[in-house]
């Protein structure tokens, strides 16, 4: 592809990018990004077939600029697994607090076409959010979790829920709370291993329950 075409391309991509996260996919028109390029909607035809072709190709550009800021994001947080909590709550209570922040954008369009199970970016945002899952997985496997793909998901949801709750009611708080919920469940998981006698012992510790119960 000539560069100027690829160009023109990034720029129908950035301007739906900006249209598609401030308004929603349904009050967009192709009018509009073509306007907000600006190029003429022939133009914008040629790189993209349709609508939802265009919003596919975004999401998908978005994804892999997501993934790497996520990583980058992750490799800074370290420390105990509930010490990553704190970071990773943290840093979405500050990311929630920018001006007109509208939550996560992979998640809207994911309900806005919740009627459309089989939409390609439907696919794309379910894989992002399985990349995501899974690279703070291995951030909480390196710092010792118990589970760590387990515990993972479940502070995903709770992430999640946080992201609405604050959407809702404008309230960073919910990030805390979600914190504090996500280390309970670390606490909780924590392997209690029942202590076993030694042989000269046997006689002695013979009666006693383990120590895990």
């Amino acid at each position: 592809m000539p560069r100027s075409a690829q160009r023109t391309r990034e720029k129908i991509l950035d301007s739906a990018y900006r249209l598609f996260r401030r308004k929603g996919y349904s009050r967009v028109s192709i009018d509009e990004i073509a306007a907000a390029t600006p190029i003429t909607k022939r133009s914008l035809y040629y790189h993209f077939k349709s609508k939802d072709e265009l919003l596919a190709c975004m999401l998908q550009t978005q994804a892999e600029l997501a993934l790497t800021a996520f990583k980058t994001f992750g490799d800074k947080l370290s420390g105990s697994p509930s010490a990553i909590v704190d970071g990773f709550f943290k840093d979405l209570a500050a990311w929630s607090a920018q001006p007109r922040w509208a939550g996560s954008g992979f998640t809207r369009l994911v309900v806005e076409l919740a009627d459309l199970p089989g939409h390609p970016a439907r696919l794309i945002a379910r894989r992002h959010k399985a990349l995501l899952e899974g690279h703070l997985a291995d951030v909480l496997r390196r710092a010792g979790a118990s589970r760590p793909r387990q515990r993972a998901r479940e502070i995903w949801m709770l992430s999640e829920g946080a992201m609405v709750m604050m959407l809702i009611h404008g309230e960073q708080r919910y990030a805390t709370v979600a914190a504090q919920a996500a280390k309970t469940l670390l606490r909780s998981s924590v392997a209690r291993i029942p202590r076993r006698s030694s042989s000269g012992n046997s006689a002695q510790r013979g009666n006693r329950k383990p120590a895990n119960r």
